[in-house]
């Protein structure tokens, strides 16, 4: 069957998950002509998106990734202005963020000074300090053997870093779709059911795109923001990246905790059990009553996945004690009999350094934003503003002022903490 006859557009972007419809959105808002935006799920949020912690913080090893990280921040923190919609599904829940990670108290006051000094709120706190803000919280410092082979004796810790400002998003979904409805509304063709099986390209430039419906789209710009399918698109453009981005599969726990926490909970950070942890406002009455807890732990992000269509979407058992060990360690007033469900999804791990690629290639009109190594959600905004002024040079409200250079194709690999989630 011949290939029916080709459209025209500006720009397409290949994934409509928070990163694809965040860069197509800061597009649209600088009026730059027509932008497809091609999704082969029958929805938005469908790949890492849909199962993200929506965590919203800013401690970082870099300081242009905090930048980022602030700048998204600040639009999820103004959701409904950002995205012009009066009724947004998403909305940013203000918890602060508790960062008990057994650090020395030179470290904490290094890292408080360092933030404040870029603009961010941040305190230490003792133990006593922790205490009085969230009093359903242990203090212990000392490491908790997930095993249970040995005894544990806990004792307090002395100082840990308060990111004051920090939170979460109520809705990694209705975020997603929120962008959907935006875009639309500012003209954006979003289409779904979209797969797009071949880049075309002719000396070195890209032409556009066939898709598996047998139509074709011309473009001089093609963005792939395929998430953990970017590889394949990558290899559909003839391109084999010097980065090594391994789709993992990374699972979440959700605990029912109706009335078994004094007080509030903030996102926390607990390098003792080895997890992060956060209040749910998606719980039976939409009202905080279930708790989220995920690894922070390097070894949980070591699972790569071979199809991304394909992999097991469930919590594993033994995953789902070693969490709740290390939860009721950190929240001892809950009781051990409670209803607990849990659902696996997709990081795009960056093997070389947990930092995202975002930039153009070496085919000419061809860009990637690819291996957000489970930083995409906090980051999208920031990285839709970057590729827009990028590929528009103007910029508009909300905008990032980080250089796209910084995470580009050709930077070296960036020093880090430990190549996880807390990078």
């Amino acid at each position: 069957m011949a290939r029916a006859a080709a459209k025209n557009a500006d720009v397409v972007v290949i994934g409509a998950g928070i990163i694809g419809l965040s860069i197509a959105y800061q597009l649209a808002r600088r009026d730059a002509g027509r932008v497809v935006v091609l999704e082969k799920g029958a929805g938005v949020g469908e790949g890492s998106t849909g199962a993200s912690s929506a965590c919203i913080r800013l401690r970082y090893t870099h300081t242009e990734i905090i930048r980022l990280a602030q700048s998204g921040m600040t639009i999820y923190r103004q959701w409904p202005e950002f995205t012009g919609l009066s009724s947004p599904r998403a909305a940013f829940q203000h918890t602060g963020v508790l960062w008990m990670l057994g650090e020395d108290r030179q470290t904490v006051e290094a890292e408080r000074d360092r933030m404040v000094d870029l603009g961010a709120r941040a305190l230490m706190l003792d133990a006593e300090g922790v205490r009085e803000r969230y009093p359903a919280l242990s203090t212990c410092g000392a490491t908790l053997d997930l095993s249970g082979k040995h005894d544990h004796e806990c004792t307090d810790h002395d100082s840990y870093l308060f990111e004051v400002e920090g939170g979460y998003c109520t809705d990694p979904r209705g975020a997603n779709q929120d962008l959907l409805e935006a875009a639309r509304r500012d003209g954006v063709d979003v289409r779904l059911r979209s797969g797009v099986e071949a880049v075309r390209s002719q000396g070195g430039r890209v032409q556009g795109v066939d898709l598996a419906d047998r139509s074709r789209i011309d473009a001089p710009v093609v963005v792939n923001a395929a998430g953990p399918w970017c590889n394949a698109v990558n290899a559909m453009a003839g391109l084999e990246l010097a980065w090594t981005l391994r789709p993992t599969r990374v699972q979440v726990m959700y605990r029912v905790s109706a009335g078994e926490i004094r007080g509030e909970l903030p996102l926390v950070g607990d390098a003792a059990g080895g997890i992060y942890f956060r209040p749910d406002s998606r719980g039976p009455d939409g009202r905080g009553q279930q708790i989220l807890v995920g690894s922070i732990r390097p070894e949980d992000e070591q699972e790569e996945v071979k199809d991304p269509d394909h992999f097991d979407r469930s919590l594993d058992p033994d995953m789902r004690q070693r969490l709740l060990h290390a939860l009721h360690h950190r929240l001892p007033s809950l009781e051990y009999r409670a209803r607990v469900t849990g659902i696996a999804g997709l990081y795009t791990m960056n093997e070389q350094d947990v930092h995202p690629v975002v930039g153009p290639t070496e085919l000419e009109g061809f860009v990637v934003a690819n291996g957000f190594s489970g930083h995409g959600f906090k980051l999208a905004p920031a990285i839709g503003s970057m590729v827009a002024q990028w590929l528009t040079g103007k910029r508009a409200e909300f905008d990032t002022d980080v250089p796209m250079e910084f995470l580009s194709l050709d930077r070296q690999s960036l020093a880090v903490r430990e190549k996880s989630v807390l990078a």
